[in-house]
């Protein structure tokens, strides 16, 4: 059962068209990896997903809510969908607990005992249960994007995005959140993740998803990436190496 589906979906900036019909799917349970160069239209992919951008024309479907319809209760879907970026996000004034806490309290109206809870049993599956009561200046980047990923568990999403999380940490601590992102995938989180790790991608990901000039190019599961057919894949991996 598709989780997350789109179907020919078409998206502009001004003049510029980034998505040229851009059709896959991904089942529940299911991490799918997006890959591509700058501008084959990734992240605009991942973003139309959340709504965060708004499409011309196709159709779009995430754990049953219609994403084209006009008519989306946005507040519904978000709670449906976690998503991650590049930019950690959190606010320097308040402790990481206190980050985690916010939208379940704001949002879902949880009583605050329990949203500690949630908080706590997030920061556990991340690797950072020790470190509620610090500010994210206290945190090194790898921990604060664990931080961010937390702060999205707490919502108990149905599907997870994630926009190139690691892009802007060094290799130790872009090691440390793709752990945290593998031991998602084997508890059964949905994801799609816009990422460059390939051997990342090699090792989690059940769904490859090659986008080359505002088109799907070419998917199928983790092995394309080591026998791809077509040449723009060869050639993106090649650069890769």
């Amino acid at each position: 059962m598709s989780m997350i589906a789109l179907n020919q979906v078409k998206k502009s900036f001004g003049a510029v068209t980034v998505l040229h019909g851009v059709t896959f799917s991904v089942n529940k349970g299911e991490v799918a990896a997006l890959i591509g160069a700058s501008g084959s239209g990734k992240s605009t992919a991942l973003r139309c997903v959340d709504r965060l951008e708004v499409i011309d024309s196709g159709e779009i479907t995430v754990a049953e809510h219609k994403v084209h319809d006009p008519k989306l209760d946005l507040r519904k879907l978000r709670l449906d969908v976690g998503i991650v970026f590049q930019s950690y996000n959190l606010f320097p004034h308040l402790t990481i607990e206190e980050n985690i806490t916010l939208a379940p309290r704001s949002v879902k109206n949880v009583p605050k005992a329990q949203a500690r809870e949630l908080a706590r049993s997030a920061l556990e599956r991340v690797g950072l249960g020790d470190k509620a009561d610090h500010y994210p200046e206290q945190l090194s980047g790898g921990q604060q994007q664990r931080a961010a990923i937390a702060r999205s568990l707490a919502m108990e999403p149905k599907v997870m995005l994630f926009d190139e999380v690691t892009s802007a940490l060094d290799p130790k601590l872009t090691g440390e959140v793709l752990r945290v992102i593998e031991k998602l995938a084997e508890s059964g989180m949905t994801m799609i993740m816009v990422t460059h790790e390939m051997n990342f991608a090699r090792k989690i990901a059940d769904r490859v998803i090659f986008m080359h000039r505002g088109l799907v190019h070419e998917e199928g599961d983790a092995t394309i990436l080591n026998a791809p057919r077509t040449t723009e894949l060869q050639e993106f991996l090649s650069h890769d190496l």
